[in-house]
């Protein structure tokens, strides 16, 4: 709850009061300890599965260094964007914006392995996909209804699912460190360990920030532990600069269909999560119903934010859906709180030398953090099916959508004739199971032949419906 010295109720319910600077500037840095992990995370992932940065003898590690500035950089870029605004971009609302892990299992295969120069794909497919999102904010409203929460909860459980592979070879040792002697030791499971007990420690007997902060502070924890065991290797921050702008096109530019299309068909989910997390602030902040114009600025924003990041070498951008926990917990609808914190990233962004302490993270320590987020991620989609009606017709449509999505994930080769991009497209898990789930929501008629819509019975009975809310995810 807020402190009353704040500001009146009313005050606190309107998005255009500034509390008092002593109070505002804690508030908007409590934003950004909120999101700072999962913000920088994607980033360091991409970089892994490409195959650069990791170990300080890598002469691509400035690379991941940039990247890692970038989505500090252009999260507060994106996150001004929707609390000031421009124009019609913006809803003019305390969203936080930060590097979306819905696009991870996308980027990944366009990636795997190819080193720094595969980088520019991801930029052109991040530009021309952030120019689609920004066109969906013309009729947002308008395709809401393919995306009933059957679809929408499918793929944030599609998301996670494809992804907690990557957490346990982090915590193992990383990829490229399969075939040491030291991948899946006793020292690093307990560096992933140390994090992954601390997060939930704090999870569960803390309350406030402390809880709300608690994987950033596990993995301090596990960043400590590390460096008391000689695993965490400094040398790097004394050579990184202690200020750098924004280097436009520094990835480059290369226009692949298979990135294109990838990033496009995410673009919807990610509005629809971005619409979600709007209403989720004017309920839970200010008591109240989203503008059309709100939803349709934020969704600008969210589309402008990301093909700017592209620019500039940065990853795709969307709104953060634990941020909006938070204003429900500190009662506080302040959009210039938010802006702090954007300033605060922006800062950030410009010290390459706060990107080589991150950088400085134990690949292992780090895939204790990211086990945590992304089973998060499962559980935050699982959530979402909680609203859905359990009845055969749903069930027959889920079943197929992640049958044939997670198992083109998990077996690639099983589509290894398909032409080059349709095969990056299929095999990432999350396309399939979308695309599956949508068209089969929109033909199938409401009840199947010979069968009622009563609810299911055998462990779903009584829980047709569900009250959770969002949890954390990106």
């Amino acid at each position: 709850m807020a402190d009353a010295s704040i500001g009146t109720a009313e005050e606190l319910r309107d998005p255009n009061y500034t509390p008092p600077i002593a109070q505002a500037v804690p508030l908007g840095i409590q934003h950004v300890l909120a999101m700072f992990v999962s913000n920088v995370t994607p980033a360091i992932i991409v970089c892994g599965a490409a195959g650069f940065g990791f170990g300080s003898n890598s002469p691509d590690f400035p690379e991941m260094i940039y990247m890692i500035q970038m989505s500090m950089f252009f999260a507060g870029i994106a996150t001004l964007f929707q609390s000031i605004g421009v124009g019609p971009v913006g809803a003019r609302l305390p969203i936080v914006q930060g590097t979306s892990f819905a696009f991870i299992p996308i980027m990944i295969p366009l990636v795997a392995g190819k080193g720094v120069d595969a980088i520019a794909v991801l930029m052109g497919g991040v530009l021309v996909g952030g120019l689609f999102h920004a066109v969906l904010g013309l009729f947002i409203g308008r395709i809401r209804f393919a995306l009933p929460p059957l679809v929408t909860g499918l793929v944030v459980t599609m998301i996670g699912l494809a992804l907690v592979k990557v957490g346990i070879q982090y915590a193992a040792g990383g990829v490229p460190a399969i075939d040491t002697p030291e991948y899946g030791s006793a020292l690093n499971w307990s560096m992933a360990g140390v994090v992954i007990l601390v997060t939930l420690a704090l999870k569960f007997f803390a309350r406030g920030m402390l809880s709300l902060s608690a994987v950033l502070l596990g993995l301090l924890a596990g960043y400590a532990f590390a460096f008391v065991m000689g695993q965490v290797n400094l040398g790097n921050v004394g050579r990184a600069a202690s200020f750098a702008l924004p280097d436009p096109l520094h990835f480059g530019l290369e226009f692949s269909v298979a990135a294109i299309l990838g990033f496009c068909l995410m673009a919807f989910v990610s509005a629809v999560e971005t619409v979600g997390d709007v209403s989720g602030i004017t309920k839970g902040g200010a008591g109240r119903e989203a503008t059309d114009r709100e939803i349709q600025g934020a969704t600008y924003a969210d589309g402008f934010g990301t093909a700017i990041s592209g620019l500039f070498g940065a990853l795709p951008n969307t709104s953060f859906s634990q941020n909006v926990g938070l204003i429900a917990m500190t009662g506080v609808m302040s959009r210039h709180v938010v802006t702090i914190g954007a300033l605060f990233l922006i800062a950030c962004g410009l010290v390459p030398k706060i990107g080589a302490v991150i950088s400085s993270v134990p690949i292992e320590v780090l895939g204790g953090g990211v086990i945590v987020m992304f089973g998060m991620v499962v559980a935050a989609g699982i959530s979402m099916l909680s609203d859905v009606t359990w009845n055969r017709r749903n069930m027959v449509i889920f079943a197929i959508a992640l049958s044939l999505g997670l198992g083109l994930q998990l077996e690639p080769n099983a589509l290894q004739y398909l032409p080059g991009t349709l095969k990056v497209l299929a095999t990432s898990g999350i396309l399939p199971a979308a695309l599956i789930a949508i068209v089969l929501n929109l033909v199938l008629p409401e009840e199947l032949s010979g069968e009622s819509t009563e609810e299911v019975s055998g462990g779903m009975s009584g829980h047709a419906r569900g009250s959770f809310t969002r949890d954390e995810r990106g």
